[in-house]
């Protein structure tokens, strides 16, 4: 472990855990559980510079976890993940096995990202946002056909929404709130409702000012956020 951490007496830091400086652990938290089948030390795990682990957390062995990265209360992490820099995940939310996540990504309080999913620079997945991986759940050989969902580069989706098995959700896209989405999502759609289905379309503006949630083409009435600006064919 790394000089420069602080780590509370009451927390648990189990064999071969590479600390970053400045590294904060509150506590009761664990750090490196072993998973089934391994042993202490076994798998080494690395958190980078300034983490911030909250009360609570456990975060399993073999993961990679970047620079910046913090947890709220009773985070769960489970083993050989790939975490980038400045990722937060909210109180509460679960993170399983072989999970690939990118940079700057924001999960709020209480999501589920399920093993093999995918989430690259820049997403964000509001409160209670659940992905799912088996589109089977019980069928023979469930476990060797698992496939998470893929949500490109700077999408959002939208508090309580539902993402369905191997479903991509194309880069910048918009899920509203509440939806449940049974395939995949184009780049920089605006999709709401059960079955998901597209009511808008992002405009065509660079990664950074699209992240902000501006310019939006709707077809019919928009129901997304005064922050985001509504074109249609009419000039007021």
């Amino acid at each position: 472990m790394q000089t420069g951490a602080r780590v509370v007496s009451v927390s648990k830091i189990y064999r071969n855990v590479h600390l970053g400086l400045d590294t904060i652990i509150e506590d009761f938290s664990i750090v490196c559980t072993p998973p089934r089948g391994a042993s202490d030390g076994e798998l080494a795990t690395t958190i980078g510079d300034r983490a911030v682990l909250r009360s609570h957390t456990v975060v399993y062995a073999g993961n990679v976890i970047g620079r910046n990265f913090q947890t709220g209360n009773k985070v769960n992490i489970r083993e050989l993940n790939e975490i980038g820099d400045n990722v937060s995940v909210g109180t509460l939310s679960v993170i399983e096995h072989h999970v690939k996540i990118g940079n700057n990504v924001r999960i709020h309080t209480q999501a589920f990202v399920p093993e093999f999913s995918v989430l690259e620079d820049g997403c964000w997945l509001g409160p209670h946002v659940v992905l799912t991986n088996a589109k089977y759940p019980l069928s023979l050989r469930v476990k060797d056909q698992l496939a998470g969902p893929v949500i490109r580069q700077g999408a959002k989706i939208g508090a309580n929404a539902t993402i369905l098995p191997g479903v991509v959700v194309g880069e910048n896209a918009l899920v509203g709130a509440g939806a449940v989405v049974v395939r995949d999502v184009p780049a920089g759609a605006v999709v709401a409702g059960n079955p998901a289905r597209v009511i808008g379309q992002i405009a065509d503006l660079p990664y950074g000012l699209k992240r902000h949630g501006r310019s939006l083409r709707s077809r019919g009435r928009s129901s997304v956020s005064t922050r985001v600006h509504a074109r249609s064919g009419r000039r007021s």
